[in-house]
């Protein structure tokens, strides 16, 4: 069981949702907030990051990426401590039951709604579950060409703000843009971290993230650049739609970004840096509980 738990890797999922809470605080703020659909897209996006983290442990096992070079927290499948045949059933088995809860969300959230929506967000689904498995797995892990940032903005940013919001309240705000970018990319800051870290092993194994792609000093400036983007992007937000001055109360989390910042730039060691994956995770997460109690006070 423990080695069940550390595959599932419990540090990610704050970070995993924190993007659900954000678009359940925006669609609170318009008086259309439902206890059911919150819920679900909680149950939801816990099951695909499990399934993601599974599928990573797996893929970076099978495809050699996982090294004695590697100096972030072990894995299951290259320990020995999972088979790969029982990590590769336990992935099956939570892509169905990703796709039950999501199908149930669906039905719950879109029940009125007109029929295309369903299919629109049945394939937006389908392509959470793909993504989650084919990041390290499959034949060509898109994680090896450096896409993971891309794809953890879309998923982690667009999809989860601007999804979750619309599975609330039937109505499609570009504003939300904004606020759904910064999660966006504070969720890419701590891939960033975690491919910082494994930067001399990942290049060694040929996985070509953008730090390894960049450059370690490089690849310290794109993280800065993540950060104040991700905190420009709110302030646009709450300056275009300002209503009082309790909606800025998530200047309180941006200490904890330029305290991250700083220290991706003095760390070196990896086991220095390791600690501020959660660190980040958790600062994303207090972030998103304070600007949704800006929006609803």
């Amino acid at each position: 069981m423990k080695s069940w738990i550390e595959a599932a890797r419990p540090r990610t999922l704050p970070l995993a949702l924190s993007c659900i809470l954000m678009g359940c605080f925006l669609a609170s703020s318009t008086g259309r907030f439902s206890w059911p659909v919150a819920l679900l897209s909680v149950l939801t996006t816990t099951l695909l990051q499990i399934l993601s983290n599974f599928a990573n442990d797996y893929g970076d096992a099978v495809n050699g990426k996982d090294t004695e070079l590697r100096e972030g927290p072990r894995r299951a499948v290259h320990s020995g401590s999972i088979p790969a045949s029982t990590m590769l059933r336990a992935i099956i088995l939570f892509s169905v039951l990703s796709l039950i809860s999501g199908l149930s969300l669906l039905y719950i959230a879109l029940k009125d709604a007109p029929a295309n929506t369903f299919w629109v967000f049945l394939g937006i689904g389908i392509a959470c579950i793909i993504a989650a498995i084919t990041y390290t797995a499959g034949k060509r892990p898109y994680g090896y060409v450096g896409l993971g940032d891309l794809s953890v903005l879309i998923f982690f940013g667009w999809v989860g703000v601007l999804g979750s919001s619309y599975l609330h309240t039937h109505i499609w705000n570009w504003d939300l843009l904004l606020p759904a970018t910064s999660c966006g990319l504070f969720a890419v800051a701590v891939l960033n971290i975690n491919n910082i870290r494994d930067i001399e092993s990942d290049r060694a194994t040929g996985k070509n993230s953008i730090p390894v792609r960049l450059g370690r000093e490089k690849a310290i400036f794109y993280h800065w650049a993540i950060l104040l983007i991700g905190m420009s992007c709110v302030l646009l937000y709450t300056i275009q739609n300002f209503s009082s001055y309790t909606s800025l109360i998530f200047l309180l989390s941006f200490p904890f970004f330029i305290k991250n910042g700083l220290a991706v730039s003095r760390l070196k060691k990896a086991s220095e840096l390791d600690p501020y994956l959660k660190q980040m995770a958790l600062s994303t997460l207090l972030f998103v509980i304070l600007f949704g109690i800006g929006v609803i006070l």
